[in-house]
């Protein structure tokens, strides 16, 4: 009501000047009816006020230096009379401004209170959101999330609960997978020894050659897929390696063996993973590169924040659609070339299981001309080696 329906200060005037008049008659006749003071009322003077009402006095007739004034958020109206100023209390008018900075004043509270709210329930929204973003991001190597705090509000305790059971049931389907794989492994041992055994006694050389050789590439599968199981499973924990040195020392191992393997480039690099599976996997790497790609190129590249193994091939490459199912289990590329060399098919995807639980990536693409591009990547360590025993 004060809003829309305040005293409009235009007519508040004529009252104001008619109670002047009046006290002006009423110090006439009987003095003692009203105070009068030394002083008029102190406060911040209202000026536009007391120069309108001294104008409706001056149009009455009535000269006198009234002050409208404002002291302890009360209106006062000091008049001088001829003992001193008679201070009263007037009704209470608009505050300075007008009508449109309060509507904007009321407007503006109501807006950064709905803000302020609506600020508050996003932010409760978002939250089971962000534990999801953060959950996702620090997914390691093995695939499994970590276990979550349930801390916070209802939603995002509710969110963390999920994710662990989630995870829990994650580890326990991949364990159990794991399981399965090297028990099939281990239990393939005993037919293929038998199969070794009944092949021995062939007669005729050319089947008993044919039978040992399939004989032989059953054994390599089964000792491929315990391989596999261990290194997904492998808690072995990670340190300080010269990278530079492990590939070096991998080429001159390999070039003994009759491979075709070349470093052409080598700078210092230190990288953080574990050993002996950090060396399978190059081994493999190289292995395949020499084998099927006729000869292996390698190079090892060291950057401020990763170091960089590039290894290249002449062969034939990969076709463009099967390239993206290179880390798959007993992928083949070419399966009539793949039966004049020896292997599991599970070289590259063990390969990329220990990279990746080191921090790392491998990246294969056909190269420019010909051949084959395995490009690795992992993180730098920016600490020495420990001093070899």
């Amino acid at each position: 009501m004060y809003l829309f329906n305040p005293p409009d200060e235009q007519q508040a005037i004529a009252p104001m000047a008619e109670q002047v008049a009046l006290l002006k008659q009423v110090v006439r006749v009987a003095p003692t009816l009203v105070t009068i003071q030394q002083e008029p009322a102190g406060g911040e003077v209202a000026a536009d006020l007391t120069a309108w009402l001294r104008v409706a006095l001056k149009d009455r007739g009535i000269s006198r230096s009234v002050v409208v004034s404002r002291k302890n958020d009360l209106p006062l109206l000091s008049i001088p009379v001829d003992q001193g100023w008679i201070v009263t209390q007037i009704p209470d008018l608009p505050p300075q401004g007008g009508l449109f900075n309060l509507l904007l004043m009321w407007h503006s509270l109501i807006a950064l209170g709905s803000l302020a709210v609506a600020l508050f329930f996003a932010n409760r929204m978002v939250k089971p959101l962000v534990v999801l973003e953060r959950a996702i991001e620090s997914v390691g190597p093995d695939a499994l999330l970590p276990e979550l705090p349930m801390v916070g509000p209802a939603e995002v305790r509710v969110t963390a609960q999920a994710l662990n059971s989630l995870s829990s049931r994650l580890k326990v389907a991949m364990d159990s997978r794991m399981r399965l794989v090297a028990a099939a492994g281990h239990d393939l041992r005993t037919p293929i020894t038998r199969m070794r055994l009944r092949a021995e006694f062939v007669e005729d050389d050319d089947d008993r050659a044919m039978w040992l050789k399939d004989i032989d590439e059953l054994d390599r599968i089964a000792d491929s897929a315990i391989l596999l199981v261990r290194e997904e499973s492998g808690k072995s924990p990670p340190e300080p390696l010269r990278l530079d040195m492990l590939v070096s020392e991998l080429v001159e191992e390999l070039r003994k063996l009759s491979y075709d393997v070349t470093l052409t480039r080598s700078t210092a690099g230190v990288v953080r993973a574990n050993r002996t599976g950090l060396s399978r996997a190059f081994r493999n790497l190289i292995i395949n590169a020499a084998t099927y790609g006729k000869r292996a190129r390698v190079a090892v590249e060291s950057a401020p924040s990763e170091v960089i193994v590039v290894i290249a091939d002449d062969g034939p490459g990969i076709p463009p659609d099967m390239i993206g199912q290179v880390f798959e289990p007993f992928f083949r590329a070419d399966r009539a070339r793949a039966k004049h060399f020896d292997g599991a098919g599970l070289g590259l995807t063990i390969a990329n299981e220990i990279v990746q639980r080191a921090g790392g990536s491998i990246t294969i693409e056909n190269g420019p001309l010909r051949g084959l591009l395995q490009t690795v990547k992992l993180p730098a360590e920016h600490m020495e080696p420990s001093a070899p025993n």
